[in-house]
């Protein structure tokens, strides 16, 4: 009898010892119990500065809330958006951030070529496509239209304006711009609001947007940007962690939803 009582408090013991376990690991996300880009860290505190280029805005707010709720102790701070070459030159002039995310290689380098940053990481892709407003009133259904419509197009620094070059070469049109825009969102803002004909913005900027039509072009997969993320140098472990948030499981899943491309 001594022995049975001795195993049964064992068993017990032991059921004791599963049910806490389980309890604890029903606090987590699925994603929080894999290691690798994306697990949650615990103990992580503090604020996190992020610049992030423009056509990241929907997913990076996204992103960042879901963010927050795995680390409660960490403040993701309102997000600065901009063209990426805008926030290359912020950050170069003194500006203080955790993590940038360009919608370019070419502009991450730069800031890599400072010294303020290293190896960044690719994370995600986008596309073009041409936005008209809605009931597309000026008949644009073709790059070859862009040439006598009104077009707005991104400034050739920036990484939409670089792909919209590369696209508009690749087929031979020759646009004269209404207006050079230092970011996507502000082409878009002004397809929207009917002061010009089309503009090429990225493919994730037209989703749920009533006030735009949109078509992919010929020869769009020719011009696909990357999306590199990094943590600055100086970053604590905040921001490294928002970094790799991006890359992982849960920020993926977010981009995906947005129609980004996988890295």
């Amino acid at each position: 009898m001594k022995r049975g009582r001795t195993a049964i408090a064992v068993l017990l013991g032991t059921l004791m010892l599963v049910g806490c376990t389980t309890t604890a690991s029903d606090g987590l996300h699925p994603d929080d119990e894999r290691s690798g880009p994306g697990t949650a860290r615990s103990g992580l505190s503090g604020e996190v500065t992020v610049f992030a280029a423009a056509s990241l805005r929907t997913a990076f707010d996204d992103i960042a809330e879901l963010f927050e709720q795995r680390h409660p102790q960490v403040d993701v701070k309102p997000i600065v958006y901009d063209g990426s070459s805008t926030l290359v030159t912020q950050l170069q002039e003194g500006a203080r951030a955790d993590v940038l995310a360009t919608a370019d290689e070419r502009s991450m380098q730069l800031l890599v070529d400072s010294g303020l940053a290293s190896d960044p990481q690719l994370f995600a892709t986008n596309t073009l496509v041409v936005a008209v407003p809605a009931g597309n009133p000026g008949g644009v259904d073709s790059l070859d239209d862009l040439a006598d419509a009104v077009t707005v197009l991104c400034a050739p620094e920036v990484p939409c304006g670089v792909a919209s070059t590369t696209l508009l070469d690749a087929a031979g049109v020759q646009v004269t711009a209404a207006s050079l825009e230092q970011n996507v969102t502000a082409v878009l803002e002004k397809v929207a609001a009917g002061e010009a004909d089309a503009g090429l913005v990225y493919a994730t900027d037209v989703i749920g947007d009533a006030a735009v039509d949109s078509f992919v072009p010929e020869g769009a997969a020719e011009a696909v940007n990357r999306y590199p993320i990094v943590a600055l140098d100086g970053a604590d472990a905040a921001g490294v962690a928002f970094a790799e948030f991006v890359r992982g499981a849960e920020g993926q899943r977010v981009l995906q939803d947005l129609e980004f491309g996988a890295p």
